[in-house]
């Protein structure tokens, strides 16, 4: 957000809660209806829409086995359908030469839980979305980060002072989309390092899965 002010770019948000935007918009991205009457009535004040981030997300550790339904539900609600109905409903805001960056996650390109696939979903409506605005001139950005600290996701107090240079913060992944955004690289992993496990995956699904389930059968089960 920072970086867009800095741009001299006017940041619109939409969120449950306020945010330093120029101008705030509350809003449940899991909700398609009030998506909708948000959207239209950002429109209404501004008709072009430059670049269009979907950044909304919230978490789900843990597997299917564990996790309540409604926590499956909701993952899948906010970090795949979110993305689908702000764009849909932000158009046609995005013309030509706008942008489109969504948001994923490096969790989207392996198999792990409901997060993973609420992520893979999202991944999935990032690429097939860029085919379908290509004809209007509109690029769309898949950008995948690995472990960042946020609110919602701290991450550094999972792995400790040796590990914790996994973890990157928001304003390294802001300017990398940026950067996606001016260079107009269509997909990108932040930080970079994390490829060779999409790499892995995307190459050899059926190996990586047999390695992660011998590696689950080893642990010890909870009474």
């Amino acid at each position: 957000m920072r970086a867009l002010r800095a741009r001299g770019t006017l940041v619109v948000g939409l969120s449950r809660r306020p945010s330093e935007a120029d101008e705030h918009e509350e809003c449940d991205i899991a909700d398609r209806e009030a998506v909708e009457a948000v959207a239209a009535r950002v429109l209404e004040r501004h008709p072009r829409i430059d670049l269009l981030v979907n950044n909304a997300g919230v978490g789900a550790r843990g597997n299917y086995l564990d996790a309540d339904p409604e926590v499956i539900e909701r993952v899948i609600r906010v970090n795949y359908l979110g993305s689908v109905w702000s764009t849909l409903a932000s158009l046609p805001g995005p013309g030509e030469g706008s942008h489109i960056a969504n948001v994923v996650s490096v969790a989207g390109m392996v198999a792990i839980g409901p997060y993973s696939a609420s992520k893979h979903a999202q991944l999935a409506f990032s690429r097939s979305i860029a085919v379908e605005l290509a004809p209007r001139g509109i690029s769309v950005h898949t950008v995948n980060p690995g472990f960042v600290e946020t609110e919602g996701f701290p991450q550094r107090e999972r792995f400790g002072p040796l590990l914790s240079r996994l973890v990157v913060d928001p304003a390294f992944v802001a300017q990398r989309l940026l950067e996606a955004v001016d260079k107009d690289k269509r997909e990108i992993v932040v930080p970079r390092w994390y490829r060779p496990v999409a790499w892995a995956q995307a190459l050899a699904p059926g190996a990586f899965v047999n390695v992660r389930a011998r590696t689950s059968r080893r642990r010890p089960r909870s009474r």
